[in-house]
């Protein structure tokens, strides 16, 4: 059985955000990455990874989403623990709020980088390189195609 995982390319203003893991963390502790989190146990639910999305993003970094996160890339991984994991990007471009570390046993930080900086940063893995690659296509689809 696999984790289902959700993530959100936050895009405003030519930047990403982006959150420094707390070094708590059981995955990837300390490293930099998208937000998100695990898709919880809801019953019969309609847009169930949505919802994840929209949940994780608030209680991470404080924004509320307004607009429906677009679906980016799903990809599959096995955490430092061995647990299988299916982890699904989504790119929301549409959100309020001024984002913080809410809660410092999962965000120790959270800042603001565009595409090129993602790429350069001595931090950043390939993976998260390529969710920001992906995203980036999403979104000039969109903007080339006025879908």
């Amino acid at each position: 059985m696999f984790i289902v995982n959700t993530e959100a390319a936050l895009y405003k203003d030519g930047r990403y955000l982006l959150c420094k893991r707390s070094e708590k963390e059981e995955h990837a502790p300390g490293g930099i990455g998208l937000v998100g989190g695990k898709v919880e146990l809801e019953g019969a639910s309609p847009d169930i990874l949505e919802h994840t999305i929209v949940r994780e993003v608030a209680e991470e970094v404080g924004l509320v989403i307004e607009g429906r996160p677009r679906y980016v890339h799903s990809t599959s991984f096995v955490t430092d623990q061995g647990e299988p994991v299916v982890n699904v990007i989504f790119l929301c471009e549409e959100f309020s709020g001024e984002p913080y570390a809410v809660s410092a046993d999962e965000v120790a930080a959270v800042f603001w980088m565009t595409s090129e900086e993602v790429y350069a940063h001595p931090e950043a893995a390939e993976y998260l390189k390529d969710y920001i690659r992906r995203a980036e296509d999403v979104r000039c689809f969109r903007a080339t195609c006025r879908i």
